[in-house]
């Protein structure tokens, strides 16, 4: 079962493990989208599309309960954490607090809620969980305040979670890609709605402080974002399926490449280096 599978990692995710053989239970936002339809069209009978908007425990329930009966006794073997979002990049003072608990909603407390909610699947099984991180998860980076914290809660919910479910079987790993272009980013009318409200709400002295310029440069910024994000997703489907099948899963991938480089620089260098750097 993995959720946010209209676009981008969790879209492709689900077409690459259902070409595999695997039966798939795809999330997705909307039912009647363009990715719920494509998945339809594309994949096998295998494959069944659930309405899951992960921030609605109502929607949870319910598509715990269609899983269950499909499933029956057997159990659940993997469920995959992939639904997110990224928020309107921006430095931290300046992001509004409504970006900060919009993130945390998706990012973090939908994909506990999900994890708590298809446990009782995983324990039968002795299956897997699986919670799209990010490198911004596991290293602090510049205009991803929001972003990085809400991933950051779900790399430390994987780990402890990890060690607490071991008992029965069930392995936990955390995924922290590098930059891929998955659509996450978001459309520019969402660019626009976010924008307008971080404008609207900036004190003057705060814009003042950073600038019109600075402020106006913040639409580049994210305008240019998917050209340097790789275009490949092969790695992050690899890296599931390993954290899935393989006998001895690691407790945390990074896929993409030199994604490992930033990570081991933040852990064993002094912050100042890794600052500079």
């Amino acid at each position: 079962m993995l959720s946010g599978s209209d676009t981008g990692i969790g879209h492709a995710l689900a077409k690459y493990l259902d070409s595999l053989g695997f039966v798939v239970f795809a999330g997705v936002l909307n039912k009647d989208g363009p990715g719920a339809e494509e998945l339809r069209r594309s994949c096998s009978q295998r494959l069944s599309v659930l309405q899951l908007d992960i921030t609605s425990t109502t929607q949870v329930q319910e598509a715990y309960l269609t899983v269950s009966e499909k499933v029956q006794n057997a159990g659940l073997w993997g469920v995959v954490n992939n639904a997110g979002i990224l928020g309107f990049p921006a430095d931290g003072e300046l992001l509004p607090m409504s970006t900060y608990r919009h993130c945390m909603e998706v990012n973090f407390f939908g994909a506990v809620e999900v994890s708590k909610t298809f446990l009782p699947l995983l324990r039968k099984s002795q299956g897997r969980l699986v919670n799209m991180s990010s490198m911004a998860g596991g290293i602090p980076l510049p205009r991803y305040a929001a972003y990085g914290a809400s991933k950051a809660a779900l790399s430390m919910f994987s780990g402890v979670m990890r060690q607490e479910l071991s008992k029965w079987g069930i392995k936990v790993m955390a995924i922290h890609p590098s930059g891929f272009r998955t659509g996450i980013e978001g459309t520019a009318e969402q660019w626009d709605q976010q924008e307008k409200e971080l404008m609207e709400n900036l004190p003057a002295d705060t814009r003042q402080a950073y600038g019109e310029e600075y402020l106006l440069g913040l639409r580049n910024y994210l305008l240019h974002l998917p050209s340097h994000c790789a275009p490949d997703l092969s790695p992050v489907l690899g890296a599931v399926l390993h954290a899935l099948l393989a006998r001895r899963p690691q407790g945390l991938y990074t896929p993409g490449k030199g994604a490992y480089v930033p990570l081991y620089i933040f852990c064993c260098f002094p912050l100042w280096f890794y600052d500079f750097f």
